[in-house]
């Protein structure tokens, strides 16, 4: 029996007992490795034209080359905006537009899952178009390269987003500074519990992109806001009313040690099937498939494929009050700090699961395989999309039914 090394840039006991459970001996970057659990930065540099590293057969790490395309935020709508032109100009059903009266013109009725957003400084022309159609809206600044709500703030006035970018000189200043932002129209009606606000972080996982093969995890979560929603004027800079990530609110008065402000998918599902009814509830998480699945499409095709490579993706998602998911970010490293005991045993299960989806049935990793895993190794994750198990005419089948509305949006996955 092959010994299996593996080595790791992070010091995660989730990671680590997985992998000495399975006996499994650590090594370092510059040994014979199999299995490598590596940061964003550490895959650059081993997919990087100088390195010069080759993988071979039994070497699979947990990062596809060019990750960024889902996971920077202006790269992510960038994708999208092109992947709905694309349907467009092919005739595809799915770019279907409708026309709800709104101010905003016509919406795409399939394919409408992120608020409007523009990059700045490029865009800026665009932008201020739209935000003149309605003043009265909240836009929300993010820079495209940070994570953990660092440099988040809204604003609800042109003025200030002029002020801003007089005294962020060199962020606006291309020749000095290269950080670019995304702006979006903030989601001001988010669906409340307890009057607060909360997002979804869903494990998604990916095999392969091209044919895609995804995975979603059961066992996601809500994040709350440790303080009430307040769309008050006075509120806009508080960002405990506004941001979900933990790594904010762990540091408001309010925050509670014990569940750490997170509520699992389960309690969320059986909370909306009584408050709102099972037809609408099934309704949203059909939606928040149906959002994940395009998404990954979107970036399919400037996806690097590597046999190699596999990626578990955290997916942010807002519901609004109207039971409609918005896609907010994608994160190509969700955190696997444990911050409570639930967390620490949702994440332990999380990358054994993976581990035995990403593993051939002998469990020594070999990109030979056809990544095809058995329905006993798919543990809390279902199937989102095999496009190798999918036929077309059951594509065709099952997207007549969608527009017809005779059947719900993520059977055409089942």
């Amino acid at each position: 029996m092959m010994k299996i090394c593996f080595c790791s840039d992070m010091d995660k006991s989730v990671l680590l007992n997985n992998f000495e459970k399975r006996g499994w001996m650590q090594v370092t970057a510059d040994d014979d490795w199999n299995f490598y659990w590596a940061g964003t930065q550490t895959c650059r540099n081993i997919f990087s034209v100088d390195s010069g590293y080759r993988m071979h057969d039994n070497q699979i790490i947990n990062h596809f080359p060019n990750h960024y395309e889902l996971s920077r935020k202006d790269l992510l709508v960038k994708n999208i905006k092109r992947y709905r032109k694309d349907l467009e100009r092919d005739g595809s059903a799915l770019a279907e537009k409708v026309n709800d009266g709104g101010i905003n013109g016509p919406k795409y009725l399939y394919l409408d899952f992120i608020p409007v957003t523009f990059v700045l400084p490029a865009d800026y022309n665009m932008f201020v178009e739209e935000y003149r159609k309605n003043t009265q809206s909240t836009w929300i600044m993010k820079p495209t390269g940070k994570s953990q709500g660092a440099g988040i703030f809204l604003i609800n006035k042109l003025s200030k987003l002029k002020r801003w970018s007089r005294e962020a000189k060199t962020s606006f200043h291309p020749a000095i500074g290269k950080e670019s932002y995304v702006i979006s129209r903030y989601i001001d009606n988010p669906l409340l519990i307890g009057g607060k606000k909360f997002d979804l972080r869903l494990y998604v996982l990916v095999t392969s992109f091209r044919p895609l093969k995804a995975y979603l995890f059961k066992l996601g979560f809500c994040r709350f806001c440790t303080v009430k929603y307040d769309t008050s004027v006075t509120e806009l800079d508080n960002m405990y009313v506004h941001l979900t990530n933990v790594s904010v609110q762990k540091h408001g008065g309010e925050y509670n040690n014990l569940h750490g402000g997170k509520w699992s998918v389960q309690n969320l599902k059986l909370y909306l099937e009584g408050t709102r009814g099972k037809k609408v509830t099934e309704k949203l998480f059909g939606g928040i498939n149906w959002l994940i699945v395009h998404s990954l499409k979107a970036v399919q095709p400037v996806m690097a494929s590597d046999r190699h490579c596999f990626e578990c993706y955290g997916y942010d998602i807002i519901i609004d009050n109207n039971l409609k998911a918005w896609l907010v970010e994608v994160n190509a490293s969700p955190s696997l700090t444990s911050t409570t005991v639930n967390d620490r045993i949702l994440k332990y299960k999380l990358i054994d699961n993976i581990l035995n989806i990403v593993l051939p049935p002998d469990g020594i990793p070999d990109v030979r395989w056809n990544k095809i895993p058995s329905a006993e190794n798919l543990g809390n994750f279902e199937l989102l999309i095999d496009e190798e198990l999918a036929t077309q005419t059951q594509e065709d089948n099952i997207l007549g039914s969608m527009t017809t509305g005779k059947q719900r949006i993520n059977n055409r996955w089942k």
